[in-house]
């Protein structure tokens, strides 16, 4: 892992930008971690189908994350952000928006676009996950925030991940909702009542299939991207019960 920048932001929160190989990846951490009496715990932030690690919403998250106590971090995974995408990615995108535009039905198109970006996004994560936690300052436990589809996968796979903490506001494909009677850490699911890309119905029945003993819905009114700030707060204490 190389760092290629660091500042210091004015909520005391160290933000730097690392690579690993061919990923890009952002760090950010409550001071300087080597200055922490105890290793900190750290989360991973994944935003939905593979939007950038840049994008607004999820800094302001990572930073506020930060400031209560924790390392956080993300990366652009293979398909994801500036990463570049395969033709078949290209054209799924591509018929995706033709299909949302004539308002045809789209499941089997979000099936060939997020079904790939999981399987790839993965190994990057858990090799992400590697170098981090080699870092001074850097320690268990681990939790995960954010990108359903993805999270349940690592959930799955990773067994350093104690907690989790989901946006239903992204498609999950079929292999995803089968894997989610395997998640057995602790979850908190965050629904837009209101959600206007993901039926309500499907995210229950997401919900109810999750075969840890202790998970929780928080549902609010409102479109996609609606999710009041203060859940940011109620999350944090989530992972404090479980990472601290």
């Amino acid at each position: 892992m190389r760092f290629t920048s660091e500042q210091r932001l004015d909520d005391s929160v160290l933000e730097r930008e690392f690579t690993l190989g061919e990923i890009p990846g952002t760090l950010w951490t409550p001071g300087s971690a080597s200055e922490q009496s105890a290793p900190v715990p750290l989360i991973l932030m994944a935003h939905n189908n593979g939007l950038p690690k840049r994008d607004a919403r999820l800094v302001a998250r990572a930073r506020l994350t930060a400031a209560y106590g924790y390392a956080v971090a993300t990366i652009d995974a293979a398909g994801c952000g500036d990463r570049p995408r395969s033709a078949a990615d290209e054209q799924a995108r591509a018929e995706l928006r033709r299909a949302m535009q004539a308002g045809e039905p789209v499941d089997e198109i979000f099936e060939s676009l997020v079904g790939p970006l999981v399987e790839n996004a993965v190994p990057e994560w858990r090799t992400t996950l590697d170098a981090l936690l080699a870092l001074p300052g850097i320690g268990g436990p681990v939790g995960y925030s954010g990108w359903m589809a993805l999270g349940i996968r690592l959930a799955v796979v990773e067994p350093r991940i104690a907690a989790a903490g989901f946006f239903a506001g992204g498609y999950v494909p079929r292999a995803q909702r089968e894997e989610a009677r395997q998640v057995t850490v602790p979850l908190l699911l965050l629904l837009q009542w209101d959600d206007e890309g993901n039926p309500r119905q499907r995210a229950l029945d997401l919900f109810d299939a999750f075969g840890t003993k202790e998970k929780t819905l928080h549902a609010n009114t409102g479109g996609h991207t609606g999710t009041p700030w203060f859940e940011l707060a109620d999350g944090n204490r989530f992972y404090d019960r479980h990472l601290k």
